[in-house]
């Protein structure tokens, strides 16, 4: 097998040969106006034996480590690059698979993600539990060789252009909250599945809303054990971490955007005495990232809720140095208006803070209702 550096080698060297076939790099889920050209990046990757790099040869991976996983997503990062099409697809559902799929739904769905043929969502949170999931009341009922599925789910990126999602739903309603939810691999095609974009304030619409009314979902859906998709969702969200390089390339991004913000501007002094204050807390985070290392521990909540706060406090800033036209249109204006979602998405401040003060301070549990 090759070493992990001679493999960053030559994926630094295929990157900068093709890396103007590459969208920009757009993070964890590509934005709608970027399908086409991710769907084609996917591809082009499969075919060139860049795809599933830890992922078994005989589904058409490369057979390789997570080890080696790591280092491709942190020369796609320094590339500029997307590493996955589908973060949804290629982590979530394709690791999900893999742990606890029957050989037919890993013959019918393994090969077909890393092509991109199959396209992923997350049906996860709903109005009534984002943050709090096993609050879910989206319900599969059995009913023969078939689960008859009622509810809603929000916050869902690339339900438009994606084909398969990963569902978790309620199939036993009167046991506790996290015993008795199933896990689902559901076909987004299938009558009774009514998808609505999500108006942002931005002007945007990244995100969907999907209704299901008596959606008949067959039996073979099922991933895992019946009432047992609790642990099959935890074991996908915490089973895949992404490499700690790449977090720390992109904050140093960040950083060199907050920077240029004194760029061809009169700064006042607290306006100076501000952008001191986010550069000086950037570095701490990153000097935090560095020593944390690969293994995810709680100092990931604690990057998460600082960098999201230290975001947030840039966009106002930048809109204060901008004056009123910061209201009106532009980056700044956009900025100002998308900031405070970055409160909400991948895990909320205050999920966050109760890690923090519950695994890192040992302060008692939040009451549970």
């Amino acid at each position: 097998m090759i070493d992990v550096e001679e493999f960053g080698q030559r994926a630094s060297e295929w990157l900068t040969a093709n890396r103007l076939r590459a969208p920009r790099d757009y993070g964890a889920i590509c934005p709608p106006d970027l399908v086409d050209s991710g769907l084609s990046w996917q591809r082009h990757l499969y075919e060139s034996g860049w795809a599933g790099i830890h992922w078994p040869t005989e589904v058409g991976g490369q057979g390789l480590t997570a080890a080696h996983q790591a280092q491709w997503l942190y020369e796609c990062a320094l590339a500029g690059v997307p590493g996955v099409f589908n973060m949804v697809g290629l982590v979530l559902a394709g690791g999900a698979i893999q742990k606890f799929g029957t050989p037919e739904q890993q013959v019918r769905h393994l090969n077909a993600t890393l092509q991109a043929d199959h396209v992923w969502c997350q049906l996860f949170s709903e109005p009534g539990a984002g943050s709090d999931l096993g609050s879910l009341s989206t319900r599969a009922i059995s009913d023969g060789d078939r689960y008859i599925v009622n509810g809603q789910k929000v916050w869902c990126s690339g339900g438009r252009y994606s084909n398969w999602g990963i569902l978790m739903a309620r199939t036993d309603i009167d046991a506790p909250k996290h015993k008795g939810i199933s896990f689902f691999l559901m076909d987004m095609n299938l009558p009774g599945i009514e998808i609505r974009p999500l108006k942002q304030m931005t002007g945007e619409a990244e995100f969907d809303e999907v209704f299901f009314t008596d959606v008949e979902l067959p039996a073979d859906a099922l991933l895992g054990p019946l009432h047992g998709g609790w642990g099959v969702g935890m074991a996908v969200l915490t089973s895949e971490r992404g490499h700690i390089g790449t977090s720390v390339i992109s904050l140093e991004r960040r950083l060199e955007s907050i920077a240029r913000m004194a760029q061809g501007r009169e700064l006042s002094g607290t306006e100076k005495q501000d952008l001191t204050k986010l550069l000086s807390k950037g570095m701490a985070y990153k000097a935090m990232a560095q020593r944390q290392g690969p293994v995810a521990s709680t100092a990931a909540s604690l990057m998460k809720l600082g960098i999201t706060e230290m975001m947030f406090d840039s966009a106002m800033l930048r809109a204060d140095i901008a004056g009123v036209e910061s209201t009106l249109d532009g980056a700044d204006a956009f900025g100002l208006l998308s900031a405070p979602g970055g409160r909400i998405a991948g895990g909320t401040s205050q999920v966050q803070r109760n890690i923090i003060g519950e695994r890192l301070l040992g302060l008692p549990r939040d009451p549970s209702h």
